[in-house]
């Protein structure tokens, strides 16, 4: 059956649809069906979303962390890669068991919609709570979104030694990195659109 994203959705902007795509991708998951790209009326979407982006998707249970997966470079239309990732996050995160359906009612999602990626030449050009980092050293990679420095309380250097460290290198191993890029995201979550309508 193909999915259609009606006009009476439960929120009036693009990101609505965003986070609809992402509950039903999951729902249809736990009740043991298939919801992927093929299930989707791409025509009745807007074309802001068929742009190809950068995106992860974050699932919190009763604020805790319980998944979080996305893919920094732009590699299929925003639609697509959020329902792709909202599976894998919910279900193939290898640092939480697969999401439960007793579980599901406690669950808030969180989108990150990335901008390009640039290569940072300077420490210093990396802000706190403003770019997300990835490091990458041969097979050794890592990112970090926006708000989780900001979240942990980390400052610049402390940041990047908790992104060597994720990464598998030393503290120190950024400095050794093959590159360091910094990016801009648009992130919002459930709650905020709720409150804003």
């Amino acid at each position: 059956m193909i999915f259609k994203v009606s006009a009476m959705n439960p929120y009036s902007e693009d990101k609505g649809i965003l986070f609809k795509l992402a509950r039903r991708t999951i729902e249809e998951v736990l009740a043991g069906k298939s919801f992927n790209h093929m299930n989707i009326d791409e025509g009745s979407l807007p074309e802001t979303l068929k742009v190809d982006r950068g995106v992860f998707v974050t699932i919190y249970k009763d604020n805790d962390l319980r998944g979080c997966i996305g893919n920094v470079l732009p590699l299929m239309p925003l639609w697509r890669a959020t329902i792709e990732n909202a599976r894998n996050a919910a279900f193939r995160d290898s640092r939480f068991p697969p999401l439960r359906v007793d579980e599901y009612p406690g669950i808030s999602i969180e989108i990150s919609v990335l901008s390009k990626s640039v290569k940072m030449l300077d420490i210093n050009e990396f802000c706190v709570g403003l770019h997300g980092i990835v490091l990458k050293k041969g097979i050794h990679f890592a990112v970090f979104l926006p708000q989780i420095p900001s979240m942990q309380g980390w400052s610049a250097s402390e940041t990047m030694q908790r992104l060597s460290e994720k990464a598998g290198l030393e503290p120190d191993g950024w400095k050794e990195a093959d590159s360091l890029e910094i990016f801009h995201a648009e992130v919002f979550s459930e709650s905020d659109l709720v409150s804003a309508g």
